[in-house]
């Protein structure tokens, strides 16, 4: 038998068949005339991300023209008055994964609608919409601004294509940068790295990352570096050393323990640990234990250092290179000069004969090796 459609029937096959091919395969995926891109920042451990859609000049006038000055009614959409997308097609968006604060002023972790506002007098109004997810800025709405603030544009060279940058950055804080044609529009980024840090370390340490001495050891001594509490600091040091199931009693966790003490004004205890730490280290790790104490100025416990690792490591060629400068260090460059002669002899390779041999000609001239 066969299967005849009728004309209704067949109309509704073909709007089923239409609808089904819409949506399970949507939109052929083509190149767009301002094409997306992406530039990220890394400040501390908090990432910064902005993504945009890059218009050309194309012999246009920009400024004032094909980018109006001021908020404009742009026909279309529910906004009356709208900012300038700060790119093109959809919306321009900027995400941080922690807080931060741009020009001095505090915007919490999350993605955010970039929207600018140029004056002619130069001026730029940079808004961060919690509206992210609009068609450019049709759909501007005042209300979900979460912050706004205003900066002084720059001029520069020209700038084809529609760019965002991060040219400046240092440990706390970056500059984000729009070019465009003869247009600079700057934001400052800071962000508080220390507390951000601490903050994940604190969660780090109470899961699976806690059951390493290496990890309360590296998380003490950022810390100790970074402006973080020293209690906690020494807290977390001692937790490397002697936690129950994790703590090991090693150079490197003494030692951080040693210099926190030392920060703290302990001095006395400091040294007491670095007793303990230097029985359980490597003659390269004592050797450098006494240079770092040559380059604090205290010569004369450097020297004290140098010979207990001479105590500790005999015969081998660090030590009487570790005592040369101890004793160029007080001045005593004949005594230093006699055990760079046994450190020469004893060294395994060239690369460390050439390197006593350059020592030892700086000695004869009457100069210092340290």
């Amino acid at each position: 038998m066969k299967s005849i459609f009728t004309s209704s029937k067949f109309h509704l096959f073909l709007s089923l068949l239409i609808f089904v091919g819409f949506s399970t395969y949507g939109q052929m995926d083509m190149p767009q005339g301002s094409q997306r891109a992406s530039v990220s920042q890394r400040v501390g451990i908090t990432d910064i991300t902005i993504t945009y859609s890059r218009p050309s000049v194309n012999d246009r006038e920009i400024w004032g023209k094909l980018v109006p000055y001021g908020m404009n009614n742009l026909g279309f959409g529910t906004a009356k008055e709208s900012p300038w997308r700060a790119g093109a097609n959809e919306n321009t968006t900027i995400h941080f994964t922690d807080d931060v604060t741009i020009q001095g002023n505090k915007l919490e972790a999350g993605t955010y609608g970039l929207h600018m506002v140029i004056h002619e007098d130069g001026k730029v109004d940079i808004i961060f919409s919690n509206n992210s997810t609009a068609w450019g800025s049709y759909f501007y709405d005042p209300a979900e601004d979460a912050l706004r603030v205003t900066v002084d544009s720059k001029s520069g060279p020209h700038t084809e294509l529609l760019t965002y940058e991060f040219p400046a950055f240092d440990k706390t804080s970056t500059t984000a940068v729009l070019k465009w044609a003869e247009k600079r529009i700057p934001f400052k980024i800071d962000v508080d790295v220390t507390d951000i840090v601490l903050t994940q370390v604190r969660k780090d340490l109470q899961g699976q990352k806690g059951f390493t001495d290496q990890n309360w050891n590296q998380a003490a001594n950022w810390s100790m570096n970074n402006g973080g509490d020293m209690e906690e600091a020494l807290a977390w040091s001692e937790a490397a050393i002697s936690a129950p199931f994790i703590g090991v009693e090693n150079y490197n966790n003494l030692q951080t323990k040693a210099q926190i003490l030392n920060k703290m004004g302990k001095g006395e205890e400091a040294d007491k640990v670095m007793e303990i730490a230097m029985e359980k280290g490597t003659v390269f790790q004592v050797h450098n234990y006494g240079r770092q104490l040559i380059a604090q100025g205290e010569k004369e416990k450097a020297l004290e250092v140098f010979k207990k690792n001479a105590k500790m490591h005999k015969d081998t060629w660090p030590v009487n290179y570790g005592l040369a400068r101890g004793y160029s260090a007080l001045g005593d460059y004949k005594k230093a000069l006699q055990y760079l002669e046994k450190a020469y002899d004893l060294a395994p390779q060239q690369v460390n004969k050439d390197r006593v041999q350059a020592n030892m000609e700086k000695l004869k001239k009457g100069e210092d090796i340290n």
